[in-house]
């Protein structure tokens, strides 16, 4: 079993930057897929970006590459997604998850979620 947990959320206004944290603990695979997914109210869930254990292959939704960028420490096995030049659209429940081996389909485990607020 897998345990996410994220931080760093909160609430800040447009243009400002955010970086939240995804901590995972108890069973860790030996290559996994990790991502970011946020959802908005009344919205459907997004992918934002995940990035793959044993490359460091990564994915971004197009419409957020040049301002959110992910980064993998895989000895803390923890990730991070830098969110710089924040709109009022980003605001949104952001959660983390993790996949065995794969990054397509499903993801396995999800965290909790990190709530953030852009306001302008």
């Amino acid at each position: 079993q897998v345990q996410l947990v994220e931080s760093g959320g909160g609430s800040v206004q447009a243009g400002g930057s955010l970086r939240l944290s995804c901590a995972a603990s108890g069973y860790m695979y030996s290559n996994y897929c990790m991502g970011w997914f946020r959802q908005a109210p009344g919205k459907e869930r997004e992918e934002v970006a995940h990035i793959y254990s044993i490359t460091d292959n990564t994915f971004y939704a197009d419409s957020l590459k040049g301002r959110f960028t992910m980064s993998l420490d895989g000895a803390k096995n923890t990730l991070y997604l830098q969110m710089n030049s924040l709109k009022p659209e980003d605001t949104a429940m952001y959660y983390c998850a993790l996949n065995a081996r794969y990054c397509s389909g499903t993801f396995t485990y999800w965290g909790q979620g990190t709530q953030v607020t852009v306001s302008s």
